[in-house]
């Protein structure tokens, strides 16, 4: 296969990170980058930052200092947390940078060193799948949070103004500190209300990208440990062993395989420990708040903004689901290795060569893990441990409040 058609493949698996990491400036520069295309990418990033902190910072300031209604200031945090949240994931993209073209640059060359068909057919099934699993993540994230703030824009507030009067103004997804703008009066209510917006869609995008960059490294992982547990099951018979190769130098080249699918997933590590941690500990929080939002408003607010709370919580959960899920497909997979390698009919080797079966079955006993800060391991048990944790805190803030 040339050159140019391996590069179209890789192209076309990571196609979905790109769409979702330009426009916010966080796609990895290379070496062929020109100067104006990095120009852009630091006005964009110049660009999020400030709509980031312009949201962040007067929603904040507006709870500190100005709200006086402790049920207003809890409405205000669950947004903040969101969005403080995508901006410190913002960052962790940025930093790792080098790391996530390091990954892509490890997934161009499994593309090239791929000789045989069955190979890049199933590589190929992976690259569809973690497609499939990154515009899914978009799709729920983007439309949750963007009909919450569709909804927000479309309902008016009553507010007071002093000496007895009160005007109506739309209602701004994240409060704001008046003393800096007094978001009450037209035109400011519009300017930040579409400001607002435009923040909510660079962290939105934020989380998508790290969400789906999570999903297309981890898939294709699986697709590098299906070709090997398929070698492995033909190590002794099929088409691998009709070959004139050796049994020696096929079990060294499975080896290979294998530490070079175990070092992509540590790189993995590296590029989403930050950012899992950031998500279990603000999802855990949000979806306290968005159950605190729905029981104690529910006939308070209308029935839009009950939806709107309901979509905003579906999409959480399955943002937080999918790392998890992600954490625990890897972990099973690995394992399934050494599995594999003790299923072979490892005594039709040669002694010594048998014995090197030993290597694989002791590397895959390892529990290989994608963690949240290098401190829990993301598994479909952690999920629950989420779910579970923020109905306590959510029972907890009802038993505070009322």
């Amino acid at each position: 296969m040339c050159r140019s058609m391996i590069k179209d493949l890789h192209d076309h698996s990571v196609q979905l990170n790109r769409w979702f990491l330009k426009p916010i400036g966080a796609w990895p520069q290379e070496l062929t980058t020109s100067s104006s295309e990095k120009a852009v990418s630091r006005i964009l990033i110049f660009i999020c930052y400030f709509l980031i902190a312009f949201t962040v910072i007067p929603c904040a300031l507006n709870i500190f200092f100005e709200e006086k209604d402790v049920e207003l200031k809890l409405r205000a945090a669950g947004p903040l947390s969101h969005w403080f949240m995508g901006g410190l994931n913002y960052c962790s993209l940025l930093l790792h940078s080098a790391d996530i073209h390091k990954c892509m640059q490890h997934m161009e060359m499994d593309w090239r060193i791929m000789k045989q068909s069955r190979d890049r057919e199933i590589m190929a099934r992976n690259a569809k799948l973690g497609r499939f699993v990154a515009g899914f993540c978009a799709i729920c994230m983007h439309g949750g949070v963007f009909f919450y703030n569709i909804v927000s824009g479309m309902t008016t507030v009553m507010v007071s103004i002093g000496n007895n009067q009160s005007i109506s103004m739309l209602q701004l997804p994240c409060a704001f500190y008046n003393k800096l703008i007094d978001t009450r009066y037209s035109p400011a209510n519009e300017i930040v209300l579409i400001t607002q917006m435009l923040s909510g869609f660079i962290v939105n995008s934020t989380t998508v990208s790290a969400c789906s960059l999570a999903a297309v490294f981890a898939i294709h992982a699986c697709g590098q440990l299906d070709i090997l547990i398929l070698r492995l099951g033909k190590l002794i018979e099929g088409e691998d062993a009709e070959k004139n190769e050796p049994v020696q130098r096929r079990l060294a080249n499975i080896v290979d395989h294998h530490l070079r699918v175990l070092r992509f997933i540590g790189s993995i590590e590296d590029v989403m420990h930050q950012i899992c941690l950031v998500e279990l500990l603000g999802c855990t929080f949000n979806l306290c708040m968005l159950g605190y939002y729905s029981i104690t408003w529910w006939n308070k607010i209308d029935r839009k903004g009950i939806m709107a709370y309901i979509i905003v919580y579906i999409s959480m959960s399955f943002n937080i689901f999918i790392f998890c899920y992600i954490g625990e497909i890897l972990t099973q997979q690995c394992k399934k290795v050494g599995e594999i390698a003790y299923m072979t009919d490892w005594y039709h080797l040669p002694h010594k060569t048998a014995m090197s079966l030993i290597l694989i079955i002791s590397r895959s006993s390892v529990v290989i893990k994608i963690t949240a800060g290098k401190m829990v391991q993301l598994s479909l048990v952690t999920f629950s441990d989420v779910i579970k944790t923020s109905l306590v805190y959510l029972n907890m803030l009802r038993t505070v409040t009322t």
